[in-house]
């Protein structure tokens, strides 16, 4: 069975000595700005990469992005919430239909817009689970 994105980051974590939080932790505040700096470059290469038609970069840009993404729930201590948070904002973004069952899209851009069904995930279930379980 091969190993998910995030059991890999953990991998370097280890590796490298770079944290691995059991349980959801903010105060860092080195730890924070360094996933916020990395995040932010990149995703300037995303940036980069679109508008010059890239291919490759841009996938190495998307690549590196959940890469520093799973780093960042490894680093913060929320790796182990990150499925169930993930699943309730997929079913958040699924109650975003209309009434006929449809997208509701915002011409300009393309947005998908949330519809009169629509509910707001909710994440703090998880955290507050993960702290009775601490």
């Amino acid at each position: 069975m091969s190993k998910t994105t995030l059991e890999m980051v953990q991998v370097f974590h280890e590796t490298y000595g770079l944290p691995v939080k059991d349980a959801p932790d903010l105060s860092d505040e080195k730890t924070n700005a360094l996933r916020i700096n990395l995040l932010q470059e990149e995703l300037d290469e995303l940036k980069d990469a679109l508008a010059n038609g890239d291919v490759v970069e841009a996938l190495d840009a998307l690549t590196d992005l959940q890469y520093v993404l799973d780093g960042a729930y490894l680093s913060l201590g929320l790796h182990g919430l990150k499925m169930e948070a993930f699943n309730e904002v997929q079913r958040s973004n699924m109650s975003k239909l209309d009434e006929k069952g449809k997208p509701i899209v915002r011409p300009e851009d393309g947005k998908i817009l949330k519809g009169p069904n629509y509910f707001k995930p909710d994440l703090a279930q998880f955290v507050k689970n993960k702290e009775r379980a601490a």
